[in-house]
C-alpha cells in the first residue's frame, strides 16, 4: 500500500504539540510527544526544550510506523493505529487491532495479522473498522485514572484522528 507516513506524522505532531512536562503526566517531560526515556534510548542526547521535528521523526518511523506496519495497513486505519500506539504504546494499539478482527492479540503486528486484517475489512469494509477500532480507544482512554486530568484532549484526539481517517479512506 502507498505509505501515509509523512501525512500521519503530520496529524501526530499536531496533537502531540511542543514541549510539556506535566506532572500528572506519567511520561514526564516530552516534547513532540517523545518521551525523555524514549528519546535517550534512541541515542538523543539534546536537552527536551530543543528538540526539533528532524530530531524525532527517525523515532516516530523505527519506533511506530515500521513497528506496527504502517505501510501494510489500510489507508486510514494506518493513521488510527499509529496514533494510538504513539499515545499508548505500539503493543497496545496492536492488540486493539488484534482483538478487534478476531486474531491472537500478542501486541506484534505480522503476516498473520496482514491476513485476518484483510478478511475483516472484506466483510466489515474499512470505514466501519475504522469506526469500531477508535470506538473502543475512546473506552481504554475512559477507563484511565487520568481521564478527568487529559480525557478532553484524548477525545479530541479521536474524534479529530477518525475524521481525518475517514478522508483518508
Amino acid at each position: 500500500m502507498k505509505s501515509n507516513y509523512d501525512k500521519c506524522l503530520k496529524t501526530i505532531l499536531h496533537h502531540e504539540g511542543g514541549y510539556v512536562n506535566h506532572p500528572k503526566d506519567p511520561g514526564g517531560e516530552t516534547n513532540l510527544g517523545v518521551t525523555k526515556r524514549v528519546y535517550q534510548e534512541h541515542g538523543g542526547t539534546k536537552d527536551m526544550k530543543d528538540l526539533l521535528v528532524e530530531d524525532v521523526a527517525p523515532i516516530y518511523k523505527k519506533g511506530y510506523w515500521d513497528k506496527m506496519k504502517g505501510d501494510d495497513l489500510p489507508g486510514g486505519l494506518d493513521l488510527c493505529v499509529f496514533d494510538f500506539g504513539v499515545n499508548a504504546g505500539p503493543g497496545r494499539a496492536a492488540k486493539y487491532l488484534q482483538t478487534q478482527i478476531g486474531t491472537v492479540a500478542d501486541g506484534g503486528i505480522g503476516p498473520n495479522t496482514l491476513k485476518k486484517l484483510d478478511e475483516y475489512v472484506s466483510q466489515n469494509g474499512i470505514e466501519n473498522t475504522v469506526k469500531e477500532y477508535q470506538s473502543k480507544r475512546q473506552e481504554y482512554y475512559e477507563k484511565l485514572s487520568t481521564f478527568a486530568t487529559f480525557g478532553k484532549g484524548w477525545t479530541r484526539r479521536v474524534e479529530e484522528t477518525t475524521k481525518l481517517a475517514l478522508d483518508i479512506i
